[in-house]
Formats: structure tokens, sequence, C-alpha cells
């Protein structure tokens, strides 16, 4: 609004000063005219100059005065006036003062123009010539122009009000839209999409709040369906100890027996405390970035795991094969390494076969360091390999249970991997064995580079 009140009055005062100019080349040449022929007279008197301005062409002028170089009047036009006063308006002084002197306004519907020059005669001023224009037809085109622009300024000020308003009024609805968006959301309704057209910023705010909420629905499936296998796999071992208990109550056995089904129970009992471990390490360690990390190299903590782990291999009949010369420093936590290599190893050695190998190689890759676990054991169908990093997923479910798993150790290794900036790779083929890899990026040192 207040940009179209002013572009109003600069366009008047554009238009009014164009009328100034033009006005004022065209007065002061009939004024420096007439002074030129007055400077010529001999003597400067009211009826010298009553007789040259009755020779000459008509000035066209509302009124015609000359003063002498004191001011006083020697000839005026004007009906009534009285010659041999002083006539000392402003435009007259400034003549006077040796300079030409122009002014203008607009009156009562006409513009009055007035000019004034000096009359010079030998280098010195001896008078002045003042002229006055009334003018109603050049100020009724002014008034016309002010009135056109003033209309035009009140056309656009409704339109852009209308426009305002419209704008104000569609941006409400669309803000209400989002509002009542959120409230479903907000009551766990999260497959419900805000639909907002157009490429503005609220339909960029649409877009981001429906990603929002499918990211909402992915994690609420997630947490269902985590809640749903835990769930599954806690059942169980208790149906387990549940019916060997109910069998020790139920029925007389002899010691042995009882001391077999006990030794079940226990066997359960270390079952679910292995899976709980598991889901609180879970837990903790997902969503999390970074930590108290530390530079270490990799082979203390695989030759660490490969002692703890080798009992069992051996009574798998698994050979361990441990290559870790080539050996990188990396920023990790040092127990998120240990956890990792002990769940990769151990893995490998219960999903091997009788007599086959367990190879742990440490090696170099760009700007990577790696460590993998390759074993020779019944491998993963192409199916499968997408989903062995979720929980509770199991390639074969019946093994699975025998060995102890519980489909949690590769989703506790991917957290941990992330967590640290690592990535985590499996290669396989079914018959011949499957390869874990993990890339750390390796964190040289000055000393290492020399």
């Amino acid at each position: 609004m207040a940009v179209l009140i002013f572009l109003n009055f600069y366009c008047s005062d554009i238009s009014q000063r164009l009328f100034y100019r033009s006005k004022e080349s065209a007065m002061l040449e009939k004024c420096q005219l007439a002074a030129a022929e007055i400077g010529s007279l001999d003597v400067l008197s009211s009826s010298t100059v009553a007789a040259l301005i009755e020779q000459m062409d008509p000035l066209t002028a509302t009124r015609l005065v000359v003063t002498d170089q004191d001011g006083i009047t020697v000839y005026d036009d004007l009906e009534g006036s009285e010659l041999g006063g002083y006539c000392l308006l402003p435009e007259i002084v400034s003549a006077l003062e040796c300079r030409d002197a122009f002014s203008w306004q607009y009156h009562a519907g006409a513009m009055q123009s007035k000019c004034a020059t000096p009359i010079i005669s030998y280098g010195s001023v001896i008078g002045c010539v003042y002229m006055m224009e009334s003018d109603p037809d050049q100020g009724a085109l002014i008034q016309s122009l002010q009135t056109n622009i003033l209309a035009i300024t009140l056309v656009l000020e409704i339109i852009v009000t209308l426009f305002s308003l419209g704008y104000a009024l569609v941006s409400s609805l669309r803000f209400r839209r989002i509002f009542a968006s959120m409230r479903i959301i907000r009551k766990g309704d999260y497959s419900h999409k805000v639909v907002m057209r157009g490429h503005d910023e609220l339909a960029a705010l649409g877009t981001e709040f429906n990603q929002l909420t499918d990211k909402l629905q992915e994690s609420e499936n997630k947490r269902s369906q985590f809640v749903s296998d835990a769930s599954h796999e806690l059942k169980t071992p208790l149906a387990a100890i549940k019916l060997l208990t109910d069998s020790i109550l139920q029925n007389d056995m002899d010691e042995q027996t009882v001391r077999e089904f006990v030794g079940d129970i226990g066997a359960e009992a270390d079952r679910l405390n292995r899976m709980s471990q598991k889901l609180l390490t879970l837990s903790h360690t997902e969503g999390q970035r970074g930590g108290d990390c530390e530079i270490v190299y990799m082979a203390p903590t695989v030759e660490r795991v490969a002692r703890m782990l080798r009992t069992i291999a051996q009574e798998h009949r698994i050979e361990l094969v441990l290559d870790l010369a080539d050996d990188s420093p990396i920023l990790i936590l040092e127990d998120d390494l240990y956890q990792i290599a002990f769940n990769l190893v151990e893995n490998g050695i219960k999903y091997n076969v009788p007599g086959g190998r367990l190879r742990i190689t440490l090696r170099r890759e760009g700007e990577n360091a790696l460590l993998e676990v390759a074993d020779t054991g019944m491998g993963i169908p192409p199916e499968a390999l997408e989903h062995i990093f979720e929980r509770f997923y199991r390639v074969d479910k019946a093994r699975s249970r025998k060995s102890g798993g519980s489909g949690l150790g590769l989703a506790i290794v991917k957290n941990m991997v992330e967590r640290n900036q690592g990535t985590i790779r499996v290669e396989s083929e079914v018959g011949k064995g499957t390869t874990f890899i993990v890339a750390f990026p390796a964190f040289d040192t000055e000393v290492d580079r020399v």
C-alpha cells in the first residue's frame, strides 16, 4: 500500500517537473528577448519602455513589469497598477542581483509561472523584466493527470488488497489442513498423508511432513515387528521350561531323569539370559554414534577373541587360521571391536561344518582397514542375504535353535559397525561358505606414513 501511494506522488511530481522545464525555457527566452530590446534604449523611462513594447510582437504574458536598477516600476501592464513605486517581488530581487529567476505554482486550477531577467547595458544591470503567465489549460492537464494517477493507484490498491486477502485465506486453509493432519498423526495414524499442491514453501512443508510420517510409520512397523518377534522368541524357552517343570511335578521320576530335566531347564534359562543380554545390547547400541573412541590396532583384539573361542572351535573340529600381518590402526571403541569380532567368529564356528576351516584376515583396501571372517560352512541362499542383519532372522531356524542362536548377533554387529563409521557386507555361496567383510576408515598416524 505504501509503495502505491509513493508511486502516486512520484508520478505527479514527474509530470510537474516536465512542465517546469519546458515552461522555464520558454519564459526565460521571452524575458531575455524583451530585456535585450529594452537594454538598447538610451533612457530607461516609462514612456520609452511603453513605446518600445508597443512596437514589439505581443509577448503573450498575463503581466509584464519593467523596473529600474532600484526596483522602481517603470512599466506595468496590469490594469490599475501605479508606476513609480517599488516592486520587490522575489523574482525581481534575484534579477536585480544579475540572476535569472523562475518559479511556478499550481493555484485555483491554473498554473502560474513567474520569470525575471536582468536588463544589462554596457555590462551593468540597469533594471529587470518580470513576466507572469497564468495557464488554466496546463493546470487542467496536470489536474487530469493527477486524477488519473490517483484513480489507477486506487484500483491497484483494491486489486492488491483483494489478492492479499485471497492469499491469506488460501494460506490459512492450507495451514489448517497441516494442523489437522498433525492431530491425526498424534493419534497414531501414521499412514495419513497431507495433500499440498503447488511449488511454494507450504507444498515443500507438506512433502517434508509426509516424509516424516513415512519414517514414523516405518519406525512403528519395526517396533511392532520387534515386539512380535521378541515375544515369539521368548515364548519358546519359557514354554519349554514350563513343560519340563510340569513333567517333574506331575510324574514320578528317578533321580537321573530329574537331573536331566533340570539340566534342560538350566539350558533354556541360559538361552533366555543370552537373549535378554543381546536385546539389551541391541537397545543400547542402536541409534548411538561414536563415544570415547581410541586409536587401536585390530590384531591384538582379534587374537584375544580367537583365544577365547579356540576351545569351542576344537569341540566342533573347526580349524582357526589367522592372517593378521596387514594390520592398520582405526578409531573405534575397543569393546565394540571385540564384540564385532566375537560375534562374527562365533557364528563362523557355529554354522560351519565339522572338519571345516575359519579364516580371519586383516588387510588394507585403499583408505579402509578390513576385517574378513570367512568360513567353509553351508553358505547362505541368495534370497536370505538381504535379511541376515534383521533382528531374529535365521536362515536355518532348526539349526539355529539347536546351536543356541537368537537371531540377534548380526543385528548387534551391524549397529556397532555403523556407529563407529564402518560398513559391513557379506559374500556367500551355498555349499562353499560365507565371508563377512567389515571396513573401517584407517586412522594412519604420521609415524605410520613415514
